[in-house]
């Protein structure tokens, strides 16, 4: 019996030496991820910026910068999937920005915490014109103000559907 005792106390060593030696959990929170897509998205050409819903319009407002304005994420131990809102300058193929936005926030997600990215939902917001490509309607129709800033034609709000991820 003194044996079997030896032989279970030698393999309780050993398994715990195993987790040790693969040391631990690692644990992305939701607004690391939802950073490192934020950034990905602003590098891409075509993007005018990023929107966020009224929670955040209302915490901007009061001064509240946020990073992860208009990115949302979902992740899980191997997975993650995200939601992007987006306005996109005139001119630019509004699909070929999107793929873009989805390649780009794939691959640094993917290369910067290993996690798989299941989805990428990209939802665009508005069309923005810029000041000098408006300016010129402007002109044109004098019961029109000119355009000093940039002038954003809006969609109807979209609710994204949540991502699923395991």
């Amino acid at each position: 019996m003194s044996e079997e005792k030896k032989a279970s106390t030698e393999v309780s060593k050993n398994e715990v030496s195993k987790v040790e030696a693969e040391g631990g959990r690692i644990i992305f929170a939701d607004e690391v991820v939802a950073t490192i897509a934020s950034l990905a998205v602003s590098d891409v050409d075509g993007v005018s910026s990023l929107t966020g819903g009224m929670v955040e319009g209302i915490s901007e407002m009061l001064g509240k910068k946020s990073m992860t304005k208009g990115v949302k994420v979902e992740v899980g131990q191997e997975e993650a999937a995200i939601d992007v809102s987006v306005n996109i300058r005139y001119g630019y193929k509004i699909k070929e920005v999107c793929q873009k936005i989805q390649a780009a926030v794939k691959s640094a997600i993917e290369n910067m915490t290993g996690l798989r990215v299941v989805e990428i939902n990209v939802f665009v917001q508005s069309v923005v014109f810029e000041a000098g490509e408006g300016s010129t309607r402007a002109t044109k129709h004098k019961e029109q103000p000119k355009q000093k800033d940039a002038v954003t034609v809006t969609a109807e709000a979209v609710e994204p559907e949540p991502p699923r991820v395991k």
